[in-house]
């Protein structure tokens, strides 16, 4: 399948790792890779590494990429000229998010047809940020949100959205790196829908949801706590 896509990830993040990881295995190959070297970036990577503490991380981009012809540029900040210039270089068609910052229109606007993400979470009903956290504090399903990007929040069409089975021996840890891929699978399920036509879009227009900020430490506890004592409503087992 061939699609003419952009990759863009704050450094070394496990999560745009994962994913990257995934869109290989599946025969999606990025045009250009762009790293986002930054303070911002440092602290989304260790925080996502405590949040799948004990699980196994995914390896690191340059051995991902061993072996292959894909350019890698850093910049200071995805939304900067320079990070700009090297997407109007390189002319995708579609500009795939591993991760990041808010992306700001100046950057949506390059590519040809779309810009995607995968939210680690299900929308619309939890936007935001730490949804696997969240989900679990509020007693909500788990899952993950294939969508395209607009100018808001996690508010762009949904391409694709799975709920993520939950078992009873799961816990914060596992449920974050199986979230990881799940999105990762439904990333690569969206740039197959836009590798052979059209993807599928379900307007959030008027979609009641939350968009949350980092979960305070003593809500998550009480969420994990839930888990772990067996008083979480979505198990499947």
């Amino acid at each position: 399948m061939s699609l003419h896509f952009a990759f863009l990830v704050l450094e070394e993040n496990p999560y745009g790792r994962e994913m990257l990881r995934v869109l290989l295995e599946r025969g999606f190959v990025p045009s250009i890779i762009i790293q986002e070297v930054s303070e911002v970036g440092d602290a989304e990577r260790e925080k996502f590494l405590t949040r799948i503490a004990g699980q196994p991380v995914p390896r690191r981009l340059t051995q991902l990429i061993t072996g292959r012809k894909i350019p890698v540029y850093c910049v200071a900040n995805h939304n900067d000229n320079t990070c700009r210039e090297l997407l109007a270089s390189d002319k995708p068609d579609v500009l795939v998010l591993g991760g990041t910052r808010i992306i700001k229109p100046s950057i949506l606007e390059v590519p040809r047809r779309a810009t995607v993400n995968a939210h680690p979470g299900l929308l619309p009903w939890l936007r935001g940020s730490a949804s696997v956290g969240w989900a679990l504090y509020k007693d909500m399903k788990q899952g993950a949100t294939a969508h395209f990007i607009d100018p808001g929040i996690d508010t762009g069409d949904i391409i694709v959205r799975r709920e993520l089975p939950v078992h009873r021996t799961d816990t914060y840890e596992s449920l974050n790196a199986r979230i990881a891929h799940l999105s990762a699978e439904l990333m690569a399920e969206s740039l197959a829908f836009l590798a052979n036509g059209e993807a599928p879009r379900e307007t959030q227009d008027g979609a009641v949801g939350e968009t949350l900020k980092v979960i305070p430490e003593e809500l998550l506890e009480e969420g994990k706590k839930r888990l772990a004592e067996g008083r979480y409503s979505h198990y499947v087992d």
